[in-house]
Parts: C-alpha cells; structure tokens; sequence
C-alpha cells in the first residue's frame, strides 16, 4: 500500500469522531488541526513540535499564514496533481487566512474531503465546487521514519 493510501485508509478510521476545539484523539474528540496531528502519529510518529494553544479565530487579526507556514515546515509540497491522501489547506472566505484542513480522497461517486469542523465532527464529504475553490494550497505527508 502506497502512504498516500495509508493515509487516507488512516483518516476514514477517524469519521465519526466528535468535533472538539484543540483536541486530536481519535474516537474521543478532534478538530481539523487534530486529525492532522493524529494522523501525523497513527502515521508517521511523534508530532515534530508542540502546538501552542489556540482560538477559534486565530491568525485572523494579525492577517498571519501560521498554519500555511507550519505545514511547509514538516509536510512535502504536493505533486501538480490533486492526490487522495493530500493534505489540503482551505481559505474560507477570499482574503482570510488559511486555516481549515483536510485530506483528500475518492470514493465511488467522486473526489471526497475528510475533515473535522464545528458541529459535525470528523466526516468525508464530497469535494465539490464549494470546497474546491476554497483550496489555497495542498501538502503530502513525509514517508514514514523507519
């Protein structure tokens, strides 16, 4: 199985987790920050630094990419081509900062999000028009340290 497989294989454990401000345990709670991190450790090992406490709007008032900016610090760019198992960065309205995640999949029907946000907690949505243009930028796990 390829990572990217693995990947998401890893993130369709975690749907159904309920949504939970700053928390990363599969099953018990996770935001979308979280079930990057828990996938980080169900896949690659122990998180490469700490995340410092967080509201629900930051980065917003000081304008900073601070989740753009880590990202590129630990994951690898994207290939050109969208991939299931990417890491993908949202922009939520134009001009905000970027500050949603999700990883990128298939199923039957089409491309698919799996994702964590307010009120739903982790599900795997489709990746229609809406969600597509709200893409700012696309990441791909590092290999596994063996």
């Amino acid at each position: 199985m390829t990572g990217q497989a693995h990947i998401v294989m890893a993130a369709r454990q975690w749907i159904g987790t309920p949504f939970r401000h700053q928390a990363s345990l599969r099953g018990v709670g996770c935001d979308c920050l979280g079930l990057i991190r828990g996938l980080w450790r169900d896949c690659i090992g122990p998180e490469p630094e700490p995340i410092p406490a967080y509201a629900p709007d930051w980065s917003e008032p000081q304008g900073q990419e601070w989740l753009w900016q880590a990202l590129a610090r630990h994951f690898h760019p994207a290939a050109d081509t969208a991939r299931p198992g990417d890491v993908a960065l949202f922009r939520m309205r134009p001009g905000s900062v970027a500050k949603h995640l999700g990883i990128l999949s298939q199923d039957a029907a089409g491309p698919t999000l799996i994702h964590a946000y307010s009120g739903h907690g982790v599900v795997e949505s489709a990746l229609g028009p809406a969600w597509h243009r709200r893409i700012a930028a696309r990441f791909a796990f590092p290999e596994r340290a063996r």
